[in-house]
């Protein structure tokens, strides 16, 4: 199996397990994965991510998922940049999410930042995907 694009297969991994109501779900570890968990965390789409290794200590990311008092999925996410078509906004050009109800993660030169940060940080770069 190729994984072409690792990160649509995370967005996939989670959208997958919040519509089956799983407590959590683990994607294989990388460094951009994990920039990602920790924005998901900090604006409140996901419970809590950590990294483990498996039995053949490959590393993880453990998210813990989050749901609403229905037991509804509370995060939805959309893969914007892919390999074969990549997104790419100046600051004054930054997308935003839901009219703002939601967040877009980038790739900038400062690492990988929300529209709003990025905006302040006044960097551009990659549009990785929406959240909301």
């Amino acid at each position: 199996m190729s994984m072409t694009d690792p990160l649509a297969n995370m967005f996939t991994i989670i959208r997958n397990g919040s519509k089956a109501r799983f407590e959590k779900v683990d994607v294989p570890h990388s460094k951009i994965k994990q920039e990602i968990a920790k924005i998901l965390k900090a604006e409140g789409f996901i419970a809590n991510f950590k990294v483990l290794k498996d039995e053949n200590e490959h590393e993880l990311i453990r998210i813990a998922l989050k749901y609403d008092a229905n037991r509804k999925g509370l995060i939805h996410i959309r893969r914007v940049s892919k390999p074969g078509r990549r997104v790419y906004v100046k600051t004054d050009r930054i997308p935003s999410a839901m009219s703002g109800l939601g967040i877009t993660i980038l790739s900038t030169p400062r690492g990988i930042l929300t529209d709003k940060s990025a905006q302040k940080a006044h960097v551009g770069g990659e549009v990785l995907c929406y959240v909301w």
